[in-house]
């Protein structure tokens, strides 16, 4: 499954409902707030102040179908393990939609950037500088078991986040909230730090989830631990039942508090959602065939090619998409971790770069469906280009000290270009100088070894058999350099233990960036978050923090654009990634009994939440036998 790893693990997680791409995204005011005095109340959130596009009476969104029918049942496959319902812990590996019980106070939407719309508040009430914010809460909302959710409830999940939430939690609470009041029932306020970011802060609290505080005093239950009670949430689905590593299936609560809002009409419209565990993707795809599973969001480009000629397909029962998206690429990379010696000079890292044969693995491996991955903003205009505008130069000549060779007056740093042949004899020369360089001579055993008589080793840290076909030339190319490179594929629970302590030199990882990004990025690239399983690289640079500052602090789309291009440029500059590979669509197939929207929104396939099942088509499959 070699279009992604952090993806394809998470991609049923994910799919609940739309993605907001910058979950930190700033707030401004809506077009349809009401001024009374110096205080603004409105429905909605927009990053730097443009009319949000739905109005307050507003009756769905415009990518849905408000006639959905209900019922039926969607199925995925994830793969791995699962040990846990809890997706707030390091501790156990969560299973696949364990977040779904829980809702935010505001919500995003499919078709459009930077906007959030009141779910669990009706309305929001703050001053123009942002300074605080009070969510007017819906008195109807309820948790899944019929008790009410309160104001209580928000302080008690705050309080609990802040306390023993992931770090990446708690290092953004703490760096935007003062303080959080009750002010009755249905009121809370939000009071921030006067030097946090204004256009991120109620986007930051809106995005909270709320959990149930009594829940948590009856059962003594802690955040930060492994469970197989995945509590109570006031979210449209509801664990129905599961057989640890084999599957989990959540059922729609019919009694959803939230059914006929606005913002949820033609959405959460299957009975049941079932995902089947998988040890390898093999399996998973020869299930697909059977219909045990009737829904693939595919990552292979070999399946794609190759692998839909069976029976179901050539009998019209499944059907296959390619369904194009705007989303920005997800940064998918070899990752090098930082934090080892080895990796801290550049030359050992550029050359290392210039040994993984991109072109020859689409054409070879992939079928030629990829295009390569450039810029942590690959696939939108926030990608830098070319050499820096003069704005961007405004932004790094200060930084001039501290910059990679080249920034200023170089075009941005492009992934290596490689030949037909898997070793690409003009790279390996330009490689072999820069290790050279770097003190890594080429010793009689034809090892590289630096002036202690180290040997250049890589471990490339996998537990997806399906990257061993793109590793493994990738090893031999390294191995051929002179580098002492191998492949080690262990199980999930090792390479999650592994990687949450740090303990690899490479993995494929992900760096999500998002179309309006803000405080996140210090999680990913800041020195803030050095520690935080995010900040896979374990980067701590003093432009780059410098850099992101500029992006948090931008008041403006103009600003905040020419502050992202001078960051990617820098990022690319350091070159502790080797980008991968990337499509600009979903594909897709699975049994023909779903409906969808046509088109689709941009940002979000959305298969479980506004898709919908047509019990005329799935009838007809039946009776036919599509289904063994």
């Amino acid at each position: 499954m070699e279009v992604s790893v952090r993806n394809a693990r998470n991609a049923v997680q994910r799919a609940m409902g739309p993605i907001v791409l910058c979950a930190l995204a700033a707030a401004g005011f809506s077009g349809a707030a009401l001024a009374q005095g110096d205080v603004i109340t409105a429905h909605s959130i927009t990053t730097f102040g443009e009319p949000s596009k739905y109005p307050a009476d507003f009756t769905h969104l415009d990518y849905v179908n408000p006639d959905a029918p209900k019922g039926g049942e969607i199925s995925e496959a994830a793969f791995g393990t699962f040990d846990s319902f809890n997706p707030y812990s390091q501790k156990g590996r969560a299973a696949a939609l364990s977040n779904t019980a829980y809702e935010d106070m505001m919500v995003g939407t499919a078709d459009e950037i930077g906007s959030l719309y009141c779910l669990i508040c009706s309305t929001i009430e703050y001053p123009a500088d942002k300074a605080w914010v009070i969510f007017n809460m819906r008195p109807e909302a309820r948790f899944s078991d019929g008790s009410p959710l309160t104001a209580d409830d928000v302080l008690f999940t705050y309080e609990m986040f802040a306390r023993e939430g992931l770090i990446s939690f708690r290092t953004v609470l703490a760096q935007f909230v003062e303080k959080v009041e009750v002010l009755d029932a249905h009121r809370v306020k939000y009071t921030f730090k006067a030097d946090s970011a204004p256009r991120e802060r109620i986007q930051m609290a809106g995005g909270m989830p709320v959990m149930s505080k009594a829940w948590y005093d009856r059962t003594g239950a802690k955040l930060d631990e492994s469970r197989m009670d995945p509590g109570i949430g006031s979210g449209p689905y509801v664990l129905d039942h599961f057989d640890v590593n084999q599957r989990v299936v959540y059922k729609r609560n019919p009694d959803y508090w939230g059914k006929d809002l606005p913002i949820n009409i033609g959405q959460n419209n299957f009975d049941t959602i079932r995902i089947e565990y998988f040890g390898e993707a093999t399996g998973a795809l020869e299930a697909f065939k059977t219909g045990a599973i009737t829904f693939r969001n595919e990552n292979s480009s070999k399946n794609w090619a190759t692998s839909y000629d069976f029976p179901a397909v050539q009998n019209g029962w499944v059907t296959k998409q390619e369904l194009k998206h705007g989303n920005i690429a997800t940064g998918q990379s070899f990752a090098m971790n930082l934090r080892r010696q080895k990796f801290q000079d550049p030359l050992v890292r550029e050359a290392l770069g210039l040994m993984f044969n991109f072109e020859w693995s689409n054409d070879t491996l992939f079928y030629g469906l990829y295009a390569r991955i450039n810029s942590f903003w690959e696939n939108s205009d926030l990608a830098a280009t070319g050499k820096p505008s003069p704005e961007e130069l405004a932004l790094l000549e200060p930084l001039k000290d501290q910059l990679p060779p080249g920034v200023l007056t170089d075009d941005a740093v492009l992934a290596p270009v490689s030949g037909a042949r898997q070793l690409d004899r003009g790279n390996l020369r330009k490689a072999a100088a820069l290790l050279d360089q770097a003190g890594w001579a080429v010793a009689n055993d034809g090892m590289r070894r630096n002036d202690k008589g180290e040997t250049l080793t890589i471990e490339f840290l996998e537990d997806d058999p399906a990257f061993d076909r793109i590793v493994n030339p990738f090893v031999e190319n390294l191995r051929a350099l002179g580098v002492d490179a191998k492949l080690s594929r262990v199980d999930p629970a090792q390479y999650t233990s592994r990687t949450r302590s740090f303990d690899f030199d490479i993995i494929t990882d992900q760096f999500p960036t998002g179309y309006e990004p803000g405080a996140g990025l210090r999680q990913y690239f800041g020195t803030e978050g050095l520690t935080d399983v995010f900040n896979t690289p374990g980067l701590s640079d003093p432009a780059v923090d410098a850099l992101i500052t500029k992006v948090v602090e931008a008041d403006s789309q103009e600003k905040l654009h020419v502050a992202v291009k001078a960051l990617d440029r820098v990022l690319r500059a350091k070159r502790f990634w080797i980008p991968q590979w990337f499509k600009d669509s979903h594909t897709v197939a699975y049994y023909d009994m779903y409906g969808r929207p046509d088109p689709l929104p941009a940002y979000a396939l959305g298969e479980l939440s506004f898709w919908w099942y047509n019990a005329e088509k799935a009838d007809k499959l039946k009776a036919a036998g599509a289904f063994n």
